[in-house]
Order: structure tokens, then sequence, then C-alpha cells
């Protein structure tokens, strides 16, 4: 006699299933059977690792608000804060939804409005722009938030959204309540996995090496001109725009970086993407040094400032003379902070 608990065992505890309480005696196992308990091990494992994986995400999500708010000053809630916020339904089509584009969804999220009623604005701010993981922007007008329930929902039909479907915090539109909206903001500007919520434009800040430079010392500088067709992901002309900005090499030795004594920087975005290791801009000591890699803070022939609905007020740019390893790189948006290497 053989015991075919102990065969199915080995084969959970062989796709990291462990399992107690062996016993019970019966004929071998046939293979047949073995592949089913493999089968079933391993999806309940994928199962166990999907909700793991859900679980980390929602626990280390959070939703900063920034800007030209109230009271100036960052705001940052945290995914239980966010459930407790997130108190107002939203019935509608999901714009992102090819496959069954009729099919009505209910959103439970966080009233975009009830944060500008919280926080406050300034009274020259006429928009809102939110921020993506992934270094995508979409900008709202505030008389639309004050006129339409626009969320940003932590749920569908009840359920954390999936990554794949925007969430954890995907921004939607009343498209079934307000087909008109429609006509104004299109499927393109329902955000996935929202980060940051920018009210207006933020000042100008750069941080370096321990030293903050704002828009005033960033105006003292050098100022040089690009024109050329940009590598930013949405929201500029597709055509050849003027940029207008410092090079990082004079932004940092303005920061006192000695530019001999190290290998790189390291150029930081608000967007997360921007954070994670393997997918952070890294700008080695020789482009820097050799072509035209700018901290752009206006564009256009008239230099306007460069907006939130743009990713600004400071971004990145290349001009045509960086080789490929660099200008084929991210344009940064929203930059922040360089770090030198050494």
């Amino acid at each position: 006699m053989v015991v075919w608990n102990v065969w199915k065992n080995l084969a959970l505890i062989s796709l990291g299933i462990v399992i107690v309480g062996l016993g019970g005696c019966t004929e071998t196992p046939t293979d047949a059977q073995l592949a089913v308990w493999r089968k079933e091990a391993s999806d309940r494992n994928a199962e166990i690792s999907a909700k793991k994986a859900q679980n980390n995400q929602e626990l280390q999500w959070n939703l900063v608000i920034q800007g030209q708010t109230g009271t100036g000053k960052t705001e940052t809630l945290n995914w239980s804060q966010l459930q407790d916020l997130a108190t107002v339904n939203v019935n509608t089509v999901d714009g992102n939804n090819v496959v069954d584009p009729q099919k009505l969804f209910k959103f439970t999220g966080i009233s975009v409005k009830s944060l500008i009623e919280k926080l406050g604005t300034e009274r020259e701010i006429t928009e809102i722009t939110f921020v993506c993981y992934d270094a995508y922007q979409v900008t709202v007008n505030i008389k639309d938030i004050l006129k339409y329930p626009i969320i940003l929902a932590v749920t569908k039909d009840g359920k954390p959204i999936p990554r794949e479907q925007g969430g954890p915090i995907y921004l939607i539109f009343p498209y079934t309540e307000y087909p008109k909206i429609r006509q104004k903001y299109d499927e393109g500007m329902w955000a996935f996995y929202v980060t940051h919520v920018i009210f207006g434009t933020e000042t100008a800040k750069v941080n370096i090496a321990n030293r903050e430079l704002n828009i005033a010392d960033l105006d003292k500088l050098p100022q040089v001109n690009l024109t050329q067709k940009v590598g930013y992901r949405v929201w500029w002309p597709s055509d050849e725009v003027k940029l207008s900005g410092v090079r990082l090499r004079d932004v940092l030795s303005s920061a006192g970086v000695d530019l001999n004594t190290i290998n790189s920087v390291v150029v930081r975005g608000k967007p997360a993407v921007y954070r994670r290791s393997f997918q952070q801009i890294e700008l080695v000591t020789e482009d820097i040094l050799n072509c035209d890699i700018l901290l752009a803070t206006r564009w256009g022939n008239d230099r306007q400032k460069i907006t939130a609905r743009m990713g600004g007020p400071v971004t990145l740019a290349f001009g045509d003379n960086c080789p490929s390893r660099t200008k084929n790189q991210r344009w940064v948006t929203f930059v922040e902070e360089l770090i030198p290497q050494l």
C-alpha cells in the first residue's frame, strides 16, 4: 500500500504549496491524477500570488496632492484614507472597455470636486492635472469638475480595479449620465493608475545635492533655445517646437557639482516610473559636457511657461547634437531632482 495523499502533497509542495496533516492509504495515483493535482496547486498558487500582489499594491499606493492649493502644501492620502473618502458612485460605461463598450459598471471613488472643497485653490487656477504612474498626464477644467461627478475610482462593481483596467486609482468620467462630456474628454482622458493630483501648476523647484534651485535661480543662468520635434508623450505639438531653458551642465555647476568628479547624473521626475531603478534616466558626464541637454522651463516664440498640462514647470529635453544613446531616452516631465553619481 502507498500513501496516496503523500503523492498529492508532494505534487503541491513541488509548486510551493505547503500542506500539513498527511495521512490515508490507497492505491498509487495515476499520471493523470498527478497532472490534475499539479494543475490545482498551480492555480491556487497563482491565486495566492495575485492576491498578495494586489494587497501589497494597495497598501503602498498613495495619492499626492500638490500645486496651487489653498494651503500651498503637499497633501498625501494613504490607501486607508482614500477608502474612507471613496463615497461617490457613478454608473457608466468604461471608456476603455473595447470588448463590450456599452456595458455599464458601478464605479466607486473619490469626488475630485470634494478635493477642491477640502483643500481650496488659488483664484486664478482654472485646471487640475492628474499624473499617472507611467508618466502619462491628463488635465481637466475646474468648471467641469465642479459641474460633473468626475471621480478617482478605487472599485469597479464592488471590486478593486486591476492594474490592467486602470487601478488602483482610475480617473473616470460619467459618460452615460452626461453624454456631452465625452466630446470634451475622450477615452484617452481616462487616466490609469493615478498617483498625483496637481492644482494649477507648481512653482519650479529642482533639488541638487542638498540644494534647491527655483525659477529665479534658473533664469540667472545662460539661456539656451532648441527648435525641434520634442520627445514628450502627450499634449505637445507634433511639429517642431521652440524650447527655452538652461543646460544641465550649467545647472549642476551652479549647485556646486564638479563634473570632473562624477560619472553620471540621474534625472528624477514626479511620476513613479522615473524612480524605478531599472527605468531611471541616467545621463553620462561626457554627454552632459558635450551636447545640449536642457532643463526647459518655457516654450514657443513667446516663451510661455510650461504648465502641468504639458509636464511642467520643468522638463528635460535633448538637443539634436546629443548622441542617440541619450536623446532616445525618455524626455522627463515634472523634473524635481538631479542626483550625481560618483
